[in-house]
């Protein structure tokens, strides 16, 4: 993994919701291009001074609707402006420091593609029926050949990734746009692609960027055998995402150290994607329903081993619920201010919070591959310490309840976030407060 990682803290944004794009590509006159990107580059100094290093892209790609139905990867979706936007929007981040991942939807392409298209125009036996996986001798229910579906939804039109073909499309994209400046790459679905395809591509793509940060969406299952087999720098950890949320709202932090357990495991491999909010899961703010509690989620980000992310409007205390049906995934989408300086005051209080937590980490890289060990915990209690490779800790208290809850900590230790009384070896953290103590 590229050494620049280790020092890598995301901010995730959803791009055609936080420009407020239409919903379909068609509601956009053909060859007109709307100009939204520089609405993105316009927060990139609010990305710096909330302490990201680092700005996390959903699709930016021509596609049909949501960017997961891609028409063109080699297009910037019109919606959203053109490639000198893009570049553009390379260069501001590239001025600040800030490396720029994009997402890769390499698993499906929309119903429209032209490729698609083409095949069924053309029948088996074309070239470009080879790129999908048909079942020529029947029908669906639109009449056309059987083929592939990624779970089942008409519109995303699996690709063939047993076929050279598909490998030679993938690897040429993503070598494309790191060509044009871009630091990695989120592989959307990675878990619905056999790892025998990342096999083939990943090499070609490292060969001539050896230092891309590559990661993929897994939802379940054994995260370092796919990081392995797959050769990956990383999965998303979904697991360490729900024990985050449901051990703080359901005050249960018993859920959270089976997993601080398995976290461990996997950091002898590899160092998980961490996050506790994306844009296909319900806002952490919506997911916890004692206010007093978000700040805890962010500890928790924050001070284990990981490559974090921050979901656009986290930090802000942003509500949103996921729901299927069609349009369910627009309240965690959704479109942000012209500049920051439009926003609510309402949040400042939790973006606060966020910038001591990001700052805390930035002064101990360490954390980006930091152990835990659980010292004390209660259903509303919890005390961990985090110790880095070289020896470096901090010790971390969370306290969920309505007493004071007393932690024991070393006379040399101080506190470097949040709230204690430290005196005579024991921190005192006032009810539903969090502390981090340590050295510096």
């Amino acid at each position: 993994m590229a050494g620049w990682v280790d020092h890598a803290i995301f901010w995730h944004v959803f791009p055609l919701g936080f420009v407020g794009a239409e919903h379909e590509r068609t509601q956009v006159p053909a060859g007109e291009v709307r100009h939204r990107l520089h609405h993105l580059t316009r927060w990139l100094d609010y990305v710096v001074e909330l302490g990201c290093s680092g700005l996390l892209l959903a699709p930016v790609f021509e596609s049909s609707s949501h960017g997961y139905d891609t028409l063109d990867y080699r297009r910037i979706d019109p919606r959203l402006g053109d490639e000198s936007d893009f570049e553009a929007l390379v260069q501001a981040c590239q001025e600040r420091g800030l490396r720029l991942v994009l997402d890769g939807v390499f698993n499906h392409v929309g119903h429209d593609h032209p490729a698609f298209t083409q095949a069924l125009a053309e029948g088996e036996g074309s070239e470009a029926a080879k790129l999908f996986q048909f079942y020529w001798e029947s029908t669906d229910d639109q009449g056309e050949p059987a083929h592939e579906m990624f779970e089942g939804h008409p519109g995303l039109v699996t690709l063939n990734h047993e076929s050279d073909a598909v490998v030679d499309l993938v690897a040429d994209v993503m070598c494309y746009w790191l060509a044009k400046g871009i630091d990695g790459w989120r592989l959307d679905a990675a878990y619905a692609v056999p790892t025998s395809f990342w096999h083939k591509v990943i090499p070609r793509v490292r060969e001539q960027f050896p230092d891309a940060y590559i990661f993929g969406e897994v939802l379940h299952g054994d995260y370092a055998a796919f990081v392995r087999e797959a050769d990956l720098d990383a999965v998303t950890e979904y697991e360490l995402w729900k024990a985050t949320w449901s051990s703080i709202d359901t005050v249960n932090f018993h859920e959270l150290v089976w997993t601080l357990g398995r976290h461990n495991d996997m950091l002898d491999s590899f160092v998980p994607q961490t996050f506790i909010g994306n844009h296909d899961v319900t806002r952490v703010a919506s997911q916890i329903a004692e206010q007093r509690h978000h700040e805890h989620a962010f500890v928790i980000l924050l001070t284990v081993g990981g490559t974090p992310s921050i979901y656009y409007g986290d930090e802000q205390g942003y509500t949103g619920v996921k729901e299927q049906r069609a349009g369910g995934d627009d309240q965690v989408r959704p479109v942000m201010p012209e500049s920051p300086d439009q926003l609510s005051d309402l949040g400042r209080g939790l973006q606060h919070v966020v910038q001591e937590l990001i700052a805390l980490r930035r002064r101990h890289p360490w954390l980006h591959r930091a152990r835990t060990q659980v010292n004390d915990v209660a259903n509303g209690t919890i005390t961990y310490v985090a110790t880095g490779e070289g020896g470096e800790s901090v010790r971390v208290g969370l306290n969920l309840t309505d007493e004071p809850f007393v932690l024991g900590c070393d006379d040399s230790e101080r506190v470097l976030a949040g709230h204690a009384e430290v005196a005579s070896r024991a921190a005192t953290v006032p009810p539903h407060r969090w502390v981090v103590l340590g050295q510096e």
